[in-house]
């Protein structure tokens, strides 16, 4: 168990998550980020920091990107680490991370964005604070009520919810 006083890290990259719609444009964008908004709500009271990497929607994540990600994940201080990501990518970018020993990563996304009431992503967010205290270190994937390890899950468009894959090997 992480003692209550270890500080976890928070990488922001955007996401269906942090979208906000813009009434005007009819359309959604990637906006500034809701999580310690979401953690205050939550009433959080272990110390944690937020740092945004990038603003955008997985699907426009590039190689250089997920390196500035890894690269961040590996040159943190912390050890326990939740990165809010758009859900269409983040095993591609959970695959690059585990490469990474000795860290605790926990990638979280939503289905819907954070500022609607009927969003998954304050759910969500809290089993990733969960699951980064108490797993192992390696990458986990947080989604759909349900903690998986990153090489075994899949994002399933069809039933909207991500589901276990058979291991490979």
């Amino acid at each position: 168990m992480l003692p209550a006083d270890t500080p976890i890290l928070i990488l922001t990259t955007g996401g269906t998550i942090d979208k906000i719609y813009f009434d005007a444009l009819s359309d959604y964008q990637v906006g500034e980020t809701v999580m310690a908004k979401l953690l205050d709500i939550a009433r959080v009271k272990r110390p944690f920091r937020i740092e945004e990497v990038v603003r955008k929607d997985s699907l426009e994540l590039d190689d250089v990107d997920r390196a500035d990600i890894r690269d961040r994940v590996a040159a943190a201080p912390e050890s326990h680490i939740i990165i809010t990501h758009g859900t269409d990518t983040m095993t591609d970018t959970a695959k690059l991370l585990s490469a990474i020993g000795g860290k605790t990563i926990v990638l979280v996304g939503a289905l819907a964005p954070a500022r609607f009431g009927e969003s998954d992503a304050s759910f969500n967010l809290g089993m990733a604070f969960a699951t980064v205290q108490t797993a192992a270190p390696g990458v986990y994937i947080t989604m759909s009520g349900s903690v998986f390890r990153a090489d075994n899950v899949v994002k399933d468009r069809a039933r909207g919810a991500f589901v276990s894959v058979e291991p490979k090997g």
